[in-house]
């Protein structure tokens, strides 16, 4: 992963894991990788807590400025950290594979 010009990169996994675990597989996925990243106390991902635990999903290596520049890209209520509908939200617009399928069922849907 990195932050370039204030964009947040990374190699998508997303469609290998979504249909290696289903989508449900998928999601619980996702919820146990936000409980890794979060404030123990705060029950929300905080700049420190994604710091100190970024190494166990082997993110070792994040600038400061790449822990802020993730936060601020999934923060939608400008509180300064990622609840879990955030984090899932800022996964799920990371991955271009995942955003294309879901344009692809919508624009299916809508012709129906």
């Amino acid at each position: 992963m990195a932050c370039r010009n204030g964009v947040i990169v990374f190699e998508d996994f997303f469609p290998a894991m979504v249909e290696k675990l289903g989508a449900e597989g998928f999601m619980e996925e996702l919820s146990k990788g936000f409980r890794l990243l979060t404030d123990g106390e705060k029950g929300v991902i905080t700049f420190e807590s994604l710091k100190k635990n970024s190494v166990l999903l082997g993110l070792q290596g994040m600038s400061d400025e790449e822990i802020m520049c993730m936060l601020k890209e999934g923060d939608l209520d400008g509180d300064g950290t990622l609840d879990e509908m955030e984090f899932c939200t800022l996964m799920f617009r990371l991955s271009p594979a995942i955003m294309q399928s879901s344009e692809e069922l919508l624009v299916e849907a809508l012709d129906m």
